[in-house]
């Protein structure tokens, strides 16, 4: 009778054991990824091999990550400028809602994003993520002042620094929107102040001005750290990102990093390790050395033992920009917007379509590519499913989840119906399925035809394009398909009034900057 009773509870302890180690193995499988969001700065669709194979720059560590996970092939940035898609990016919300309805804030801009607003690191934060931004900032801070009463200068001007208080710290910081660990500069580096600011302080105090003319390594005159080095600046940042990666890899606590590079956007300055090597400019070089440093990246992952149930994504905040002397690349072969029109700045597909490569071997597939139209205003919403949390009303306004897609690159389940892409101007445009509809006449951006040259007035009021036919949006077929323009700008209308793209309650867009209601972009709506 003993011996069968302890049969029976021998047994039952197996089986708790073995419920016990299913447990354990559940929790393991589901453990919350960590999540490094790599932003290049001013790199063109066509700047990587997996997406150009006939382009000239070699591209071999970034060629890999895209066969270890997958490559999105119509991915677009919110805007065709830094500062907006920087914006989309980590609000979840179409740039022109804020009080930014075109062009970039600069160096010594006041902060865009109000510390109430939900942010992919303060929903991150809040689940119990570590999160870092190491980087080009771009969004604004607030500087300290010797004398508040004083009005600084807009920022393109050196004596625009003059009142800062550099000694001091900064106030509505990364570090006041979710990031427990901020280290990066304000604008982007050709754009003054110089100075280092981690946590919420500078690093230094600048005791110098300097200013480079160079062609292709310029910055703007204005003050200088001591440990403000140009050229290190892209390597600082990734050696600094290594570390946390390490650091954060013997822990078992989540961790989100937007690792957010000022390259190759100008100064374009590769260290010398890399001059010359792509044969092609100073620009194919920087690129070349971002390739390597991500090269590094993924190796610092299988290292520390996380590659498996880490989620990588890379892309760029816009097209290629003519500092990069495009003209000269086209002459040896290489187009950085690839077989697309125009470049940064502008409305066309150059100007806002990027790479945008995702790896997570525990979750997306080796190999694999995916068609749907993305956008980088779609972070927020994919993160909050990754954690399993509701996005309110008022938070994501424009982001929709691509978790389907990762985890099948043929999902009917992306609930994206149409995307709004934004140029330098402010001009808009929307694209649904094949259809494309631009509401100017022009390029919006840098790129002929410009806004406001001359002959604008023989050529249609908007431009609409079959993109699945003519991906180079060269045939304007506006005039022609009454039905879709009209569709399309009903839509277009109804996003900009409903203040939202996605699902929910109506929300309010903010008023042009700093008081003032007008929003000439709209004009071309109530026109039509």
């Amino acid at each position: 009778m003993k011996s069968r009773f302890n049969n029976i509870v021998n047994l039952l302890l197996l089986l708790l054991g073995l419920f016990l180690v299913g447990c354990n193995e559940k929790t393991e499988v589901e453990k919350r990824p960590n999540i490094i969001y790599v932003l290049a700065d001013d790199l063109g669709y066509g700047d990587i091999q997996a997406y150009n194979p006939e382009g000239k720059i070699r591209t071999p560590h970034l060629d890999q990550l895209a066969s270890e996970g997958m490559r999105f092939t119509d991915a677009h940035t919110s805007s065709a400028v830094c500062t907006p898609t920087r914006y989309g990016i980590l609000t979840g919300r179409y740039n022109w809602r804020s009080p930014l309805k075109s062009s970039v804030l600069t160096g010594n801009s006041n902060a865009l994003i109000p510390t109430t607003r939900t942010t992919v690191a303060s929903l991150l934060q809040k689940e119990g993520y570590a999160t870092a931004f190491i980087g080009k900032w771009h969004l604004g801070w607030d500087w300290a002042l010797k004398d508040p009463k004083v009005i600084s200068g807009d920022g393109w001007d050196a004596k625009d620094f003059d009142n800062i208080d550099f000694s001091k710290p900064v106030t509505n910081s990364p570090n006041d929107l979710g990031f427990s660990y901020s280290y990066g500069h304000s604008g982007s580096l050709d754009m003054a102040p110089y100075v280092y600011v981690e946590n919420g302080m500078p690093t230094m105090v600048p005791d110098t001005i300097t200013e480079s003319t160079d062609k292709y390594g310029w910055w703007r005159k204005g003050p200088t750290a001591k440990d403000f080095d140009f050229e290190d600046v892209t390597p600082n940042f990734f050696r600094r990102s290594f570390k946390y990666i390490k650091d954060k890899s013997k822990e078992e606590q989540p961790f989100f990093l937007y690792l957010a590079l000022p390259s190759p956007h100008t100064p374009i300055l590769p260290t010398e390790e890399w001059a010359g090597k792509s044969e092609l400019n100073p620009y194919g070089d920087f690129m070349m050395l971002i390739d390597a440093y991500m090269g590094q990246l993924n190796a610092v992952l299988k290292e520390a033992g996380i590659e498996e149930n880490t989620l990588v994504v890379f892309t760029s905040d816009n097209g290629c920009s003519p500092a990069a002397d495009i003209n000269e690349m086209l002459s040896k072969g290489h187009s950085p917007s690839g077989i697309y029109r125009g470049h940064k700045a502008d409305i066309f597909e150059g100007g806002h379509r990027v790479p945008f490569i995702v790896k997570w071997p525990a979750k997306i597939k080796a190999a694999t590519i995916a068609d749907q139209t993305i956008c980088t205003t779609d972070f927020l919403a994919t993160c909050a499913d990754i954690v399993g949390v509701d996005l309110k009303d008022e938070e994501g306004e424009d982001s929709f989840s691509m978790l389907p897609v990762l985890l099948d690159n043929n999902s009917p389940y992306f609930e994206r119906e149409a995307t709004v892409h934004h140029s330098i101007n402010g001009s808009f445009a929307i694209r649904k399925g094949k259809w494309k509809m631009i509401f100017a006449a022009d390029s919006g951006g840098w790129s002929a035809p410009k806004p406001k040259s001359e002959g604008l007035a023989n050529l249609p009021p908007f431009q609409l394009y079959d993109l699945d036919n003519d991906p180079q949006e060269q045939k304007n077929l506006y005039g022609d398909f009454p039905e879709i323009e009209s569709s399309l700008t009903v839509l277009m209308k109804s996003y900009i009034e409903n203040g939202r793209s996605t699902k929910g309650e109506r929300q309010t867009n903010e008023p042009e900057g700093y008081g003032s209601k007008q929003w000439k972009q709209l004009e071309v709506f109530n026109e039509k």
